[in-house]
């Protein structure tokens, strides 16, 4: 399906080489990586390496490291066609994108010349986030009063952190990580949590489990674990307790980019869907035929569209600002589109009959990736909870 919003033929030069990257190499290897039973064998380095030579890995970079400083509405429209081929793939670069483009405005020269640098350098670099803990998920959207479990004390020199995060994306494989814990002992996380700049292989700092995931298995989550791990001060993002506010200034188009990942499922399901009812034959003639099944079709196709515009538009103000950006624009396109991508699996899968039930069809591995984001990214409650808080006014916390 053709993308919306282009506006330049650099956008459509990006969109191109991304196209042929799903085409050749995505849609092959994907599949059999989905099916590998240890969940750490469904990540590919190789894909790593191959959408850095094409330039994908570190294009919301500046040209001073090494990117193409792409905007983020492209980026949005790179992340959907991934997804296309593969969810995972589309997730491993989504992050990593993501967090480059918010590591050059939010570090200090000092922190860019240790982490960027060598970042841009590594065709293998991807990065991460650690934010959510066993038992702080949908706490850190709703602002509820309670801290992260994940605490640093303040130390000669710098922090010692001790917990666990989990569910993290790209946190088994990720060179760099922004690591939000907390400082500042009875605060709640929103006014007391700090933001650390951390590397791969600080002492202290292990990986823990990695999930083993219904859909999405190309892309790896993972616990992180901190046992007396030291942090210098140095290492420190933004004001100490103020890690919050990071998220809120530098974090605008991420629910977006989720969004857009899983909208790329959302068009690979409608396009074989499509391509399904013009070939089976019921009733005597093509299904496509069938009024039912056309204007399902067309369904799909209205929720994809409204999915897509949705997403251009919360990227696109969250570049323009003074143009009439909406805080809601920040948490519902992803609530939007996700569920837009599994009412359409759903069809999907009734359109093939039992072929929808069988691995080789293709359907199957869709509709478990269209489960992923349903709770990815936030779960959809509590961010229309969340949106709704910000209609109509925070309510008091206790």
């Amino acid at each position: 399906m053709e993308q919306m919003f282009i506006q330049s033929e650099e956008q459509q030069a990006i969109l191109e080489t991304v196209r042929r990257f799903v085409e050749d190499y995505i849609k092959v290897t994907a599949p059999e990586l989905d099916a590998k039973t240890d969940p750490e064998d469904g990540f590919s380095w190789e894909m790593v390496e191959k959408a850095d030579e094409l330039g994908i890995r570190t294009m919301t970079l500046s040209e001073r490291y090494g990117g193409l400083g792409v905007n983020s509405l492209t980026t949005a429209m790179v992340v959907e066609e991934l997804a296309r081929g593969d969810l995972g793939t589309s997730v491993v670069m989504a992050q990593t994108l993501k967090l480059a483009q918010i590591m050059e405005k939010a570090l200090n020269d000092d922190q860019k010349e240790r982490s960027l640098e060598l970042f841009k350098d590594d065709p293998r670099g991807c990065l991460a986030i650690g934010i959510t803990e066993p038992d702080n998920a949908s706490n850190y959207f709703l602002k509820t009063p309670v801290p992260f479990r994940t605490t640093a004390e303040k130390t000669d020199g710098g922090w010692v952190v001790n917990g666990m995060k989990h569910f993290i994306s790209n946190g088994n494989v990720s060179s760099f990580y922004l690591l939000f814990v907390q400082t500042e002992k009875g605060k709640t996380m929103a006014k007391g949590a700090t933001c650390f700049l951390l590397e791969k292989g600080r002492e202290g700092f292990t990986i823990g489990r990695v999930h083993d995931k219904m859909g999405e298995r190309t892309a790896n989550n993972a616990e992180l674990v901190f046992q007396d791990c030291f942090i210098p001060d140095e290492n420190v993002v933004g004001e100490v307790g103020k890690g919050f506010d990071l998220l809120a200034e530098f974090f605008p188009q991420s629910n977006a980019y989720a969004a857009a990942s899983i909208l790329g499922v959302a068009v690979a399901l409608y396009e074989r869907a499509t391509e399904w009812a013009k070939v089976r034959v019921q009733g005597g003639k093509p299904i496509i035929e069938h009024d039912g099944i056309r204007a399902q079709l067309a369904e799909m196709k209205m929720l994809i569209d409204a999915s897509r515009s949705y997403i251009h538009r919360a990227t696109y103000l969250a570049d323009n600002q003074e143009q009439g950006w909406d805080p809601t624009l920040g948490v519902l396109p992803k609530a939007m589109a996700s569920q837009a991508a599994w009412k359409i699996a759903t069809w999907t899968m009734e359109i093939h009959g039992g072929h929808g039930f069988m691995k080789e069809f293709g359907v199957e591995k869709l509709l478990r990736d269209a489960a992923a984001f349903l709770h990815s990214d936030g779960v959809n409650r509590t961010l229309f909870l969340k949106a709704a808080h910000m209609i109509h006014g925070w309510p008091e916390q206790g």
